[in-house]
């Protein structure tokens, strides 16, 4: 029987100095490159078709994609690919984390295919950088980390996008927030209030702000800013601005933080910000309370308090020296609404809970409609 491993491995590198001595360019790469690969393999190995036709499969996997990982790649259902070492490999479907019968054949061969995948979005990693954050054209997200900061082997995840973003009516039907919680968020987005959405890693909250930001007119200027845009809005008057990071010389970076305070530069009626994380916190709240209602962002909590505490600490992180009373002043002035997303034991996400403040007390509590109504007229003074 043939073993499609050992003849992947053995024409590998002729396949691969096919691609750097004539290229893959043209209309549809993949299949001129298939076609010369075919050719090479029925001139010195004798296979059914469908073996052939596998096998040349496999070997422009390796050659173009991410190799091994390249079926996971195309399952729509995948929404995360995790490499820890060639040995182990993860995906993650409807939230759930499951190894796969995948492998690579060594560290040499995983740590190809990062290269290949970092080169390709202009992005290095090597011993000298070992840790690359990038985006790829099809805006899944990749991390990549190489020993010696990686102490067994070349670690690699992969965040996947679907193609269009899911809408509220989507989420109330996958049972992720009741239309009651929708009916709330339309309010408070509408009302121009300001809202930040409020979770742990991977429980959807750049998703919720994606579908939530439906709600904004259409005739309003939107700014987005993003360390890796994930955003997909579908206003027609949207402004996207991304981080850059810096080069191999360690210049040019663009941070965040510099990104938010050219977006209040640039005539916007919203500020939408990926996550917040930083010292750009302080210039988000101030666009907040200077005129810029209805801004939204996300912040990584355990839970709307925390949340706000966070982002507290974040201001304070701006170097200015404010008092804790002023910050915290700062953060309860700008944020009306916090939303918490959770991520169940079977994978689900959801709303667990939407909560405003008194701005007299300076306290948290559950949101219900007389109360959006409330801070919308807070809002917009009338």
């Amino acid at each position: 029987m043939t073993d499609p491993a050992g003849l992947v491995a053995r024409y590998r590198d002729r396949i691969r100095r096919e691609v750097l001595e004539h290229g893959v360019t043209g209309a549809d790469p993949r299949a001129a490159l298939a076609a010369r690969t075919r050719a090479l393999l029925r001139s010195e190995a004798a296979l059914p078709p469908g073996d052939l036709d596998r096998l040349v499969e496999a070997m422009l996997d390796d050659a173009l994609g991410a190799g091994p990982l390249e079926p996971l790649m195309r399952d729509p259902d995948v929404t995360e690919v995790i490499a820890n070492g060639p040995d182990h490999v993860y995906a993650e479907r409807r939230g759930l984390l499951r190894r796969e019968q995948v492998r690579f054949e060594d560290e040499a061969h995983l740590r190809h295919v990062i290269e290949r995948i970092v080169t390709a979005v202009g992005r290095r990693v090597d011993e000298s950088s070992p840790m690359v954050d990038a985006r790829l054209p099809d805006g899944s997200r990749v991390n990549a980390v190489l020993p010696p900061v990686a102490l067994d082997g070349p670690l690699l995840t992969i965040r996947r996008f679907a193609a269009e973003g899911l809408s509220i009516d989507d989420m109330v039907a996958r049972g992720s927030l009741t239309s009651a919680q929708a009916e709330l968020l339309g309010g408070c987005v509408g009302g121009r209030l300001n809202v930040v959405v409020s979770g742990g890693t991977g429980t959807g909250k750049t998703t919720l702000l994606n579908a939530m930001a439906a709600y904004i007119g259409r005739d309003e200027r939107i700014v987005t800013v993003e360390d890796a845009a994930e955003l997909r809005l579908a206003q027609p008057h949207v402004a996207r601005l991304e981080t850059r990071p810096a080069n191999v010389e360690g210049r040019g970076a663009i941070e965040l933080r510099a990104l938010v305070r050219n977006a209040l530069r640039m005539r916007p009626d919203r500020i939408v910000v990926g996550e917040v994380r930083g010292a750009e916190a302080l210039d988000m709240l101030q666009a907040m309370n200077t005129g810029h209602d209805g801004s939204l962002t996300t912040v990584h909590a355990s839970s709307p308090g925390d949340a706000m505490r966070r982002i507290e600490t974040m201001v304070l992180m701006a170097g200015l020296e404010l008092p804790h009373a002023a910050a915290r002043e700062q953060v309860f002035a700008a944020v009306d609404v916090v939303v918490h997303v959770s991520r169940a034991a079977d994978g689900r996400r959801f709303v667990r809970s939407l909560h405003g403040h008194d701005r007299a007390e300076g306290e948290l509590r559950r949101l219900d409609a007389e109360l959006v109504a409330r801070l919308r007229e807070l809002r917009c003074g009338c």
